[in-house]
């Protein structure tokens, strides 16, 4: 027996980062939302290093005292190091932002930040559900989506119905496997990660303590060595799979043993650490949905697409695109149309942040290049560059990306992830 529920005005499939920013959002709109989550909380996520312009996100969900009260490295700076253990200049954000308090950010644990996160959602009205997982989207006979059918935490089928639902499913991407909507790879960043945990080590003193350092390997892979709290790091590799797979090698915590003497600083920084808990590995690295949205349906954060983190990009665009979703569904839900076309501004400026990360990935993966060589020819543009790395997608970036492609082949936007029209609506 199928039960059905008719009650919501958004269903949130998600509620990692960008499910729970767009339910939270919605529901201080004043709308009826549930938030769907197919795993119990908390729950191990990778994504630890936050960008400072997380920050207005973060101020309008009401997070950033409850973050400021928690046992969370604070983090002031990203530093790069060479693969013989020279050390760039680190990009203070507080120099950059004049003060601002998103001038400091933090090194979360996941399980505890989208627990933070879906309490938060609860607080704010929003029904979260978790242990249901959704396997279905349903559509009427014209194509327009009008829910989703899941399997719930008893393991019975029920059918959800509202006007909208937002797929914030991560690398999962329920939407976009449901509709057919292939994601499709980047084939110049077809990468894989590896990484794992240690107690110990070292790392920077004061404000230097909370650092993330990006550090070289051959082949343009790099490590990333986030410090957390309770003495821990998370440290992880980044590369071309024939490259960390070569001479026969395939036990991945052997191999980031191994590619911690290709650096230095690496090499230095974990000498008297010791390891402990899982190995993981991922690959598919960076890829986008066919389309970001549809009648009825709109994709954020992951479930849309997924960048290189070489940057920390990631929970930085699932909270924006979460953001941008939440209002522009509020506004669609207000008219009375929840079209396709009224997803084209959000596509746009959820893409226009994508894009500037992406070229800065193809520049930091394109051999001879560095940051350093862009900056000496170029000083004027340090101010630009340390936009992009944290994440001011108000900037206009022009002006730095004439000067990346002296230097590299500068990518064109992808030609596809725009909405899927179905029908053309009255303006």
């Amino acid at each position: 027996m199928i039960s059905s529920n008719n009650q919501y005005d958004v269903i949130v499939v998600g509620a990692g980062p960008a499910g729970a920013t767009a339910a939270t959002l919605l529901a201080q709109h004043g709308r009826r939302v549930v938030l769907l989550e197919r795993e119990g909380f908390p729950r191990y996520h990778v994504g630890e290093s936050l960008l400072p312009f997380c920050y207005d996100t973060l101020n309008r969900l009401g997070l950033v005292e409850k973050l400021n009260d928690t046992a969370f490295v604070k983090k002031y700076s990203v530093q790069f190091a060479t693969m013989d253990g020279r050390m760039s200049q680190p990009f203070y954000f507080f120099d950059h932002l004049d003060g601002h308090p998103s001038g400091q950010t933090w090194q979360v644990e996941r399980a505890d930040f989208d627990r933070m996160m879906t309490d938060n959602a609860q607080d704010n009205g929003v029904e979260v559900r978790f242990g249901v997982s959704a396997n279905k989207v349903l559509q009427s006979s014209d194509g327009r989506v009008t829910g989703i059918q899941a399997k719930d935490e008893h393991g019975q089928t029920i059918q959800l119905h509202a006007p909208m639902t937002i797929d914030a499913s991560g690398r999962n991407g329920f939407a976009a496997n449901a509709m057919g909507w292939k994601r499709k790879r980047d084939p110049e960043l077809n990468k894989i990660a590896l990484w794992t945990y240690y107690k110990g080590g070292k790392r920077g003193e004061g404000r230097d303590e909370g650092a993330t350092t990006v550090a070289y390997i051959p082949e343009k892979g790099w490590f990333w060595h986030i410090p957390m709290h309770d003495d821990r790091i998370s440290l992880g590799v980044v590369g071309e799979r024939s490259y960390l797979y070569r001479d026969g090698l395939k036990d991945p915590l052997a191999v980031i043993e191994r590619e911690v003497g290709c650096n230095e600083w690496v090499k230095d920084a974990m000498a008297d650490a010791e390891q402990f808990g899982e190995t993981w590995v991922t690959g598919d690295y960076s890829y986008r949905s066919e389309h970001s949205a549809t009648d009825g349906l709109v994709l954020t954060g992951d479930a849309f697409g997924f960048l290189d983190p070489v940057f920390s990009s990631g929970v930085f665009l699932a909270l924006t695109s979460g953001q941008l979703a939440a209002d522009t569904v509020h506004e669609a839900l207000s008219d009375n149309d929840p079209s396709a076309q009224r997803f084209e501004a959000y596509t746009d400026e959820f893409q226009s942040g994508i894009e500037a990360m992406r070229k800065l990935v193809y520049a930091f993966y394109t051999e001879g290049f560095s940051f350093g060589k862009l900056l000496k020819k170029h000083p004027h543009l340090r101010s630009d560059l340390t936009d992009c790395l944290i994440g001011n997608m108000a900037t206009d970036f022009g002006p730095l990306f004439e000067a990346v492609a002296e230097f590299v082949d500068v990518p064109e936007p992808l030609a596809y992830g725009r909405p899927l029209v179905l029908f053309e609506h009255e303006a």
